[in-house]
């Protein structure tokens, strides 16, 4: 008797298809001023977004739900490695041309990426595919430990330099929740996190407005027309929206009242646009996108796409969370965007890649 071939999740690619036209529909709201004021037409930051990170990420998100989970687990190892590299690359302004003191992008002429985001899926492929193969195996668990803390200090010490910590805080928090649901002992997640803390609390003191961030945060009416005004003014369009928002295309705030509106604090335009009630929507959205990355991970058929599947889907949800409470208010503004919303085609290609490992994945259920 045949046996049907699997079916992908077409949940989770419908989840991801609605999240994705939202990000169109702001974005074409968010930046149409904007463009308008730089380059003469409403639709360039659009365009733009269209042809260099939604069209590659489609492509890339097909190739990675189309090839064999099996192939792309051997080839974990070399795409950190090309990952890492890129990172050093950044960190010499003569190659990449910038002349600021952060620098994040490598620019090839009319692409310019950034490294860090395909670093994210690169080393959430080499924990599912190095814990896989080695935790159980190993005659000494402690060797996974050490491995981990080595990988870690390195990738932390590329983002010190860049600086960029708060991606850096996202991607550890989801190494450690792989390493921790790998069934490692329990005393290496607490070690873990005792000495991040502790690096936490020395990465903080070497910077000063890394400390005002903190201190606004706790108290944002400290500094206003400074260091708060980016959490005071996203408030306020936030609070701007009322239940069904102002309507589409009819935001205030995104006329130059609202820093980074495109990307860290595009939420809050759509908040301002579309209300309580389009806020909840897109958050029940990301909620149904947890939901069927947690069906796809108790029904499959091993380690590595569990852990694969759990990486990716901790990645995205995070990265959201830790978006929107930043810009309520209940966390400290980080510079996180969200995933399939925000203005930046390198966060919208590895997002589009981890959609098409997901469906990749769920169509190789066991079962």
């Amino acid at each position: 008797m045949l046996q049907s071939p699997k079916r992908p999740d077409y949940i989770l690619l419908g989840v991801c298809i609605a999240l994705m036209i939202l990000g169109i529909l702001i974005l074409s709201s968010v930046s149409s001023s904007v463009s308008q004021q730089k380059f003469g037409t409403s639709f360039y930051f659009l365009r733009h977004q269209l042809i260099f990170g939604f069209l590659p990420g489609l492509i890339a998100g097909f190739v990675a739900f189309k090839t064999e989970l099996s192939f792309l687990k051997k080839l974990a190892p070399f795409f950190l490695f090309i990952s890492l590299i890129l990172m050093v690359i950044v960190l010499f302004p003569k190659i990449t041309g910038q002349t600021k003191a952060t620098v994040r992008w490598l620019d090839l002429g009319p692409v310019s990426f950034q490294p860090a985001e395909f670093l994210k899926i690169s080393l959430i492929f080499y924990w599912a595919s190095w814990l896989s193969s080695k935790t159980k195996k190993t005659k000494n668990p402690n060797f996974s430990l050490l491995i981990f803390l080595i990988v870690m200090s390195i990738i932390g010490l590329f983002f010190v330099l860049q600086p960029d910590v708060s991606t850096f805080g996202v991607i550890f928090l989801v190494s450690l929740i792989i390493y921790f649901l790998a069934e490692t002992p329990l005393w290496h997640t607490l070690l873990i996190s005792l000495i991040a803390i502790a690096a936490l609390f020395l990465i903080i003191q070497l910077a000063p407005y890394r400390v005002e961030r903190f201190v606004v945060f706790f108290n944002p009416e400290i500094d206003p027309m400074g260091l708060g005004y980016q959490i005071k003014q996203a408030l306020i369009t936030i609070g701007s929206g009322g239940i069904f928002g102002t309507g589409p295309g009819l935001s205030k705030q995104r006329f130059g009242f609202l820093p980074e509106s495109m990307s860290d604090s595009i939420f809050a335009i759509f908040a301002e646009e579309t209300g309580l009630a389009g806020s909840l929507i897109l958050v029940s959205l990301f909620l149904l996108f947890f939901w069927r990355v947690y069906k796809i991970i108790k029904s499959s058929k091993d380690n590595f796409s569990q852990f694969l599947a759990l990486g990716i889907g901790a990645w995205i949800i995070l990265q959201a969370f830790i978006n929107i409470g930043s810009m309520i208010g209940i966390l400290p503004l980080t510079g996180i965007p969200i995933p399939f919303i925000s203005y930046g085609g390198s966060a919208l290609i590895s997002a589009l890649i981890g959609v098409g490992l997901l469906l990749n994945i769920s169509k190789q259920r066991g079962g």
